[in-house]
Order: C-alpha cells, then sequence, then structure tokens
C-alpha cells in the first residue's frame, strides 16, 4: 500500500498486523454507482424488477459528493425504481445497516400490500488515504440484499444499543481542507483501545445473552457466528469476548477485501452460504460493532428450499 511510506514506524507495523493482504479499488465508480451495480445484480438474481420495488433504503455514504442533493433518489432514478418509497438511513458507521434492516421490518409489517424492501449502500473510504490507524484498511464495494415475506434467510430477531459518548471519537476534519488532506483520526487512542474494548466486551457479552433468552435458544443451537472485517485482533477479540468461534470466511475475506464499512458482515454471511456452512434450519449470530459507539446482534435461520422462490 503506498501510503505506508507515509507512517511513523509504529503505524507501519500496526497496519502489516491487520491481517488484510489486499483491498478491492473501483477507480471508475463513485458510492452510488457502486450501490447500482449490486441492487441490479441482487434483483437479477431474485427474478424482480426495479419496477416492482417497494421501497429502497440506501445504507447513507459518510462523504455525499454534493452537498444538498439526494444520493437516494439519484439511485432510485438510476435503478428505474420510480414506485419505491425512497429514504436513507445512517449515523452508526458499520452498524448503519442495522437500522435499515429495522426500517424495512416496519415497512413490511406496515403495509401488507408491499411486496419487497430494497437495501443497498456502496462503500468507499471519505478520504483517498485508506488505512484508519489503528482500526483497519478499507477497501470499496457494493452490496445489495432483497427483502421480503419470504426467502433463503430469514432475520429472526435484532438487538441494537449504542452510547453517544463516543459520538466524535473517530471523525473526518473537512472544512476548509482539500480532500488530499483529509484523514480519518482517532481523536483518543486509549479510549479506543481500552475504553471501548471493555465495553464492548461487555455490551456484547449481555446482548447475546439477551437474545438466546428471549428465543428460547442455548449457545449450543447456534450454527455459527460472523462479524465484520476490521483486523485480525478485532476478530480474535470478539470470540474471547464471547467464548465462540466464528466461521472462517471472516478472516478469509478479511485479507482478501479489507474492510467494506456497513457491507461486511452480509459479505461474510453470503460467503457462508455459497459454502454450504449452514443446513435448512440452522440459525447463525451476525456480530457488528462500530467505534461510534454502536452494537448489534442478528439472528438469521437458513430456510428451505420452497422458501427460495
Amino acid at each position: 500500500m503506498p501510503e505506508l511510506a507515509e507512517l511513523d514506524e509504529d503505524a507501519a507495523r500496526t497496519c502489516r498486523n491487520l491481517g488484510i493482504e489486499s483491498v478491492h479499488v473501483d477507480d471508475g465508480l463513485d458510492t452510488t454507482g457502486l450501490a447500482e451495480r449490486a441492487a441490479r445484480e441482487a434483483l437479477a438474481r431474485a427474478g424482480a424488477d426495479a419496477r416492482d420495488v417497494g421501497a429502497l433504503i440506501v445504507v447513507e455514504q459518510r462523504a455525499p459528493q454534493t452537498m444538498l442533493s439526494s444520493e437516494v433518489t439519484r439511485l432510485q432514478r438510476l435503478l428505474g425504481a420510480e414506485g419505491a418509497v425512497a429514504f436513507s438511513v445512517g449515523g452508526l458507521g458499520c452498524v448503519s445497516i442495522t437500522p435499515a434492516l429495522l426500517a424495512a421490518r416496519g415497512l413490511l409489517a406496515a403495509d401488507p400490500g408491499l411486496e419487497n424492501v430494497l437495501v443497498a449502500h456502496g462503500s468507499k473510504p471519505v478520504s483517498s488515504h485508506r488505512y484508519r490507524h489503528p482500526v483497519t484498511v478499507n477497501g470499496d464495494g457494493g452490496q445489495a440484499l432483497l427483502l421480503s415475506r419470504t426467502g433463503p434467510v430469514r432475520v429472526l430477531d435484532i438487538l441494537q444499543e449504542t452510547n453517544g459518548a463516543y459520538w466524535d471519537l473517530f471523525h473526518v476534519d473537512y472544512r476548509d481542507r482539500p480532500p488530499a488532506q483529509w484523514r480519518e483520526e482517532c481523536t483518543d487512542l486509549p479510549t479506543y483501545s481500552f475504553r471501548l474494548a471493555v465495553e464492548t466486551r461487555n455490551r456484547l457479552g449481555a446482548l447475546l445473552r439477551e437474545l438466546l433468552e428471549r428465543n428460547g435458544m442455548a449457545p449450543g443451537d447456534v450454527r455459527g457466528y460472523v462479524s465484520q472485517n476490521l483486523s485480525a485482533g478485532s476478530l480474535t477479540f470478539i470470540e474471547e469476548s464471547l467464548d465462540i468461534e466464528l466461521l472462517g470466511v471472516c478472516r478469509e475475506n478479511l485479507r482478501r477485501y479489507g474492510h467494506l464499512g456497513p457491507n461486511d458482515i452480509f459479505l461474510n454471511l453470503h460467503t457462508a452460504l455459497e459454502r454450504k456452512d449452514f443446513g435448512e434450519g440452522d440459525r447463525a449470530v451476525v456480530i457488528n460493532v462500530s467505534p461510534v459507539a454502536a452494537w448489534s446482534l442478528l439472528l438469521v435461520e437458513m430456510r428451505p428450499q420452497e422458501a427460495m422462490a
């Protein structure tokens, strides 16, 4: 990575030890372009037409191309989903995918005539510098989910918590600065490395206990766990905090793609499904964390083949 030469010795060592060997970079597409390509593929795989999309939810990008304009209605126009209810959600970093799912669930529950909700996100780093010290290396990627009342994966439960004490722990000071000088900066490294880490361990442990209890499950009823792709150290931290073992796809995708923001968890779940790590009726827990700080857990179940039509 060219920017390694710009880092001091400690930062460069940290970057090399993240467990990331490569990231995908697409200089030809912006975030909306990445989201559009993913949305078209998701619709094609489902045999659906954009004109029949009932709602479009975009997980907002961290740095819009222009102020005041609407990236969600831009994507709506590009797709031809003119009949969809369209809006964006965000503000929680990687965990911003969770409020998108909560909103989609609410729409489907409130309107029996609504057939589906398309959720899309394009992920690119805010600045041209892809290394976020001491956390991860950001890659480019687009992802889309078509949510309906039937499908190969059923979301059984969603838990989310936030703590505003860390709202400005990571930021990009961009006003009155050219983009070449933008940096994703941590304002307090000890707070991130120790205080937030302890709270994350406690929050995730409590959330997992609540998730299992309210669904009448024991830890042994979970077939597998997937999480996000920040670093090899972060994956080990989650495993040790929850006394679990994450599926191998997490470390594999971390090495290949680096961090893809809100797209990580479903990339890993999709890869696990393609590899047939789950069978019919298996349940999995999907873990997501953001340094803003936000935490979420999803409980998903693999559906029988007839539900996939």
